[in-house]
């Protein structure tokens, strides 16, 4: 089908109660909740949508690119807000500008940055749990600090993925890679000190950053040390996997530099 005007919607979704971006069948899903509320301000009109990327179930977005195909020109002025109206609580949009339609969202230049949230000691209140994990066990924060920053640069990261395809690129670059104490979610029912596992590059294998966080986790209960970390990274480490998989609740979609 042919559409004859394109647009790049920014918006932000909370996904704690969703099995993650893609549609799939017998789920809820944040691609389909955003078609349906579509559907309501496009009224009677053929459109398709294409997300900026997959997200897990439960992952959230502070930053999130969709693009829009639609056959009529859209009032930008009054889109959001008609979106906004229409949306579940779990979404909010915040922008919306026109692009060429041979502009493709998935092959566009971006540069993505990851938040992972998680906390250690004493358990969280429960109302924290979209937000925040919480580790069930004393952590060295400074050792996991120092293991956070082994991940930085160009390494194979085919330990940090599950279910490559035989085309997978298992070399890839992570621009920066830090461990802090969280300074930017912040809320009365969150524990006194929270940390944020931050992570910038220009793409990421499935499960990456929940493996390096779990591994971080492991380092910080003293079960690994920071040469496994090394060893991990090589070209000529056992190609084996890593058996811990850390909470999807914790890791957020940050931000992404798109280029349009």
């Amino acid at each position: 089908m042919k559409y004859s005007f394109s647009y790049i919607i920014s918006l932000q979704f909370l996904g704690f109660r969703f099995s993650g971006w893609q549609k799939q069948t017998n789920a809820k899903t944040l691609h389909d909740m955003v078609d349906k509320t579509l559907s309501f301000v496009l009224v009677n009109a053929d459109y398709k949508t294409i997300g900026i990327g997959r997200t897990d179930a439960k992952v959230s977005a502070n930053t999130y690119f969709l693009q829009l195909f639609v056959k009529e020109k859209v009032d930008e002025h009054r889109f959001i807000d008609s979106l906004n109206s229409n949306f579940s609580p779990d979404f909010r949009a915040l922008s919306i500008k026109k692009v060429a339609t041979n502009f493709n969202i998935i092959k566009a230049s971006k540069v993505k940055e990851y938040h992972y949230y998680f906390s250690f000691g004493v358990k969280n209140h429960p109302f924290a749990a979209p937000f925040i994990v919480n580790i069930d066990a004393e952590l060295d924060i400074e050792r996991m600090q120092k293991g956070a920053k082994l991940f930085e640069g160009e390494h194979y990261f085919n330990l940090y993925c599950t279910k490559p395809s035989e085309n997978t690129i298992f070399k890839r670059t992570i621009d920066s890679c830090e461990l802090v104490v969280n300074d930017v979610l912040k809320a009365n029912f969150f524990p006194e000190q929270s940390y944020i596992l931050k992570v910038k590059g220009k793409g990421f294998l499935r499960y990456q950053i929940r493996l390096m966080m779990a591994t971080l986790i492991e380092l910080g209960k003293g079960n690994l040390d920071l040469d496994f970390i090394k060893a991990s990274l090589k070209e000529d480490n056992d190609g084996g996997f890593l058996r811990n998989i850390a909470p999807a609740s914790g890791l957020q979609l940050f931000d992404v530099e798109l280029e349009l």
